[in-house]
């Protein structure tokens, strides 16, 4: 009888974190936006259900797991922006149980788990909100980190075989700091192999993603996706991009250790307790929880690292919870003034970055934003119902930028030709519930989002903008602001263009007859 209670209890623990989860992230997810990360898999999500799909259509650097996991959101729930939303917020709740469950597989108390993970669902998604690539490459990374350790504690072999999977899932989604994470487990498990003398479970993580690469190619061949394409699109030109990024890296104390102060001191005391147990315990190295310590430290070095090398607004302080809770499991000394100290240490920590990241929206550059003054997504159009509008460039006045969006909106609706639209505004495919035939997902003009005139992939790219308008018969381009015609001109010859500015913000590009696009 006790133990049925203790199991209803748990189960409704779980249903209420999955509840919290899901709220938190669906509220702050419609508070305010940065128009090119906020929207950037919203149209994409939509375009995959229209048969335009990454790599074959549009140029992809990261995310193409996740413009066909939104476009299946959009099948099943329908095309708006609560949906899209509900997107991240779904996978905020699934991690959120997983944090869960992970700990209590340790027997940590039913409580502390319970308020660990709340707080980690704090911290977790809700700082972007909307579906993102790095939010997703590191929660899929964390399950799997989740599943090597239990597949060490437990020794149970779909554990091994659902790692690689995960770590495709994460791959798929950006490639760091999947691959960074990627390799930090590859290290500990060829350590953690020869020190236990088991190899038993490389048959499995090679039978798993042997048959995860199968699948994938099947896939891409059923979807027309070369392999070249893919190659090309997400691993050889990210890699230009990642060497120029690490040779201009520089390290200061600030953004290294300053910026990552709660990290590193959550990440101190499981450090100092495995040290001591190192020199206080007899081949303590060859025991399970030291291998637990290293796959959580190669973990948080490699989002760490990750950070530092990206530059964007920092997502990674949900590991605070995890690395404290860990600690208090590794401790495994049952005093209540311990506990509670470092639950209060968690709930200081994640009130903090609640409020500079949830609150007041960092991570979308809105920490200096008066939300007194947003608007209104329904304004632009019904399937945006929910959103409050309210972006960095038009802090002060979201009315105007609504307003010059409704009239970019009335003009294309009347435009019945085929017409490519350049924009970061990545949701007139779904407005006007038709292809647009963009050959990128935003614009970002640090050459991260597709490649340049110096870039060795800038003809791929080309080729794919100029192959585009060919087989689609796309009579007119145009591009809203701050999108630009170097965006065209820089690709194709301008005198293939008749070029008109249509308002402030939108420019029309017809296009006449050219030997550069008809040959």
């Amino acid at each position: 009888m006790k133990l049925n209670n203790i199991f209803n209890k748990e189960n409704l623990f779980i249903v209420l974190l999955f509840i919290f989860s899901v709220l938190i992230n669906q509220y702050y997810g419609n508070r305010g936006i940065f128009p090119a990360d906020s929207f950037s898999h919203f149209d994409t999500g939509f375009r995959v259900l229209l048969g335009e799909y990454p790599f074959r259509d549009y140029w992809v650097v990261s995310g193409p797991l996740i413009d066909y996991l939104q476009a299946l959101f959009f099948y099943l729930f329908g095309i708006n922006w609560q949906v899209y939303v509900f997107h991240a917020s779904i996978i905020n709740g699934l991690v959120s149980i997983a944090t869960f469950l992970f700990l209590r597989s340790f027997k940590l108390n039913i409580f502390y788990s319970l308020v660990y993970s709340v707080f980690f669902s704090i911290l977790a998604y809700p700082s972007s909100g909307t579906p993102f690539v790095d939010h997703h490459s590191a929660m899929f990374s964390l399950i799997a980190t989740y599943f090597f350790i239990l597949a060490i504690k437990d020794e149970q072999k779909y554990y091994w075989i659902l790692l690689p999977i995960f770590f495709g899932f994460s791959f798929l989604s950006k490639q760091v700091p999947a691959s960074y994470i990627i390799i930090s487990t590859i290290l500990i498990l060829i350590f953690y192999s020869i020190i236990k003398k088991k190899y038993k479970h490389f048959q499995y993580l090679a039978l798993s993603t042997t048959l995860f690469i199968f699948l994938l190619l099947i896939f891409g061949k059923f979807q027309g996706i070369n392999l070249s394409s893919f190659l090309e699109q997400y691993i050889f030109y990210p890699q230009s991009i990642g060497l120029n990024r690490f040779s201009n890296f520089e390290v200061t104390f600030n953004n290294t250790i300053g910026h990552f102060k709660f990290i590193y001191l959550s990440l101190g005391l499981l450090i100092y307790l495995n040290l001591k147990k190192l020199f206080l315990k007899k081949n303590y190295y060859k025991e399970n929880f030291f291998f637990y310590f290293m796959i959580l430290l190669g973990l948080t070095f490699s989002l760490i690292f990750h950070q530092l090398l990206t530059r964007n607004q920092t997502f990674i302080f949900f590991l605070v919870p995890i690395l404290v809770a860990f600690f208090q499991i590794n401790l495994n000394v049952n005093k209540k003034i311990i506990s509670i100290l470092l639950i209060l240490f968690c709930f200081f920590v994640t009130v903090k970055y609640h409020l500079r990241f949830n609150e007041d929206r960092k991570f979308h550059e809105l920490e200096h934003v008066n939300f007194k003054n947003s608007s209104y997504g329904k304004e632009i159009d019904n399937k945006l119902s929910g959103l409050k509008w309210i972006t960095p460039n038009y802090k002060n006045n979201p009315k105007k930028e609504i307003n010059q969006i409704n009239e970019i909106k009335t003009y294309l609706e009347n435009d019945d030709r085929n017409k490519m639209v350049m924009t970061n505004y990545s949701f007139f495919s779904i407005l006007l519930e038709e292809k647009i035939f963009s050959t990128t997902r935003w614009h970002i003009f640090d050459g991260t989002d597709y490649p340049r005139i110096k870039n060795k992939y800038f003809k791929s790219y080309r080729n794919l903008l100029i192959n585009t308008i060919k087989n689609n018969n796309v009579k007119v381009i145009y591009t809203i602001k701050p999108v630009n015609n170097l965006s065209i001109y820089n690709y194709i010859n301008e005198n293939c263009f008749v070029e008109k500015k249509v308002t402030d913000q939108l420019t029309s590009y017809n296009l006449k007859k050219c030997e550069e696009i008809n040959d």
